[in-house]
Formats: C-alpha cells, structure tokens, sequence
C-alpha cells in the first residue's frame, strides 16, 4: 500500500467528513434564516414562544462550546451565527411582547 491510499480498515478521509459536516452546518444555519428574518422585519413575537427559544438557544450556545472544544470548525461556525440570531430574537421576544 502506498501512503496516499487509506487502509481498507481505516476511517472516511477527513476531508469527506469536514463537506458532510458542512453541507449539514449549512443547511440547519440556513432553515433558521427565513424566521429570524421575518421576525427582524415585522418585530412580531407573539408566535414565539419564550420558552422553547429559551430552550433552543441555550442548546446551540452548547453546540457551539461543543464544536470549540472538539475544534470542529463547521459545529463552530454554523453555531456561532445561529445563537447569535437566536439570542437577537430572544431579546426581541422579551422587548416586544
């Protein structure tokens, strides 16, 4: 076997991997943009439930520790933007109801 080849036995090249986790980290960022949008635009949260954004954007801050610690870069960046317009709705939730 030469260098460049994997063994049979040994793991996806990690390039592979870091496009899987990126197309995922993309797609989930990008399913979030059309409610945060609606949301800055109108300023209505009365469909918002404090609660579950609570809930949710406690969990990404927790994804995005997550993805720092494992340095995993496409858990980061995906993160970082979400909780950072989950956090902006949530402070909308609370200015405006």
């Amino acid at each position: 076997m030469t260098d460049n080849q994997p063994s049979p036995s040994s793991p996806l090249p990690m390039t592979l991997i870091d496009i899987i986790g990126s197309v995922a980290a993309t797609l989930t960022t990008i399913s979030f943009l059309p409610q945060a949008w609606h949301t800055f635009h109108t300023k209505d949260v009365s469909g918002i439930s404090l609660g579950m954004y609570t809930v949710f954007t406690t969990g990404v801050a927790c994804w995005l520790v997550y993805g720092l610690l494992m340095d995993a870069w496409p858990i980061v960046i995906s993160n970082a933007i979400t909780v950072s317009l989950a956090a902006l709705i949530l402070l909308m939730k609370l200015r405006y109801r």
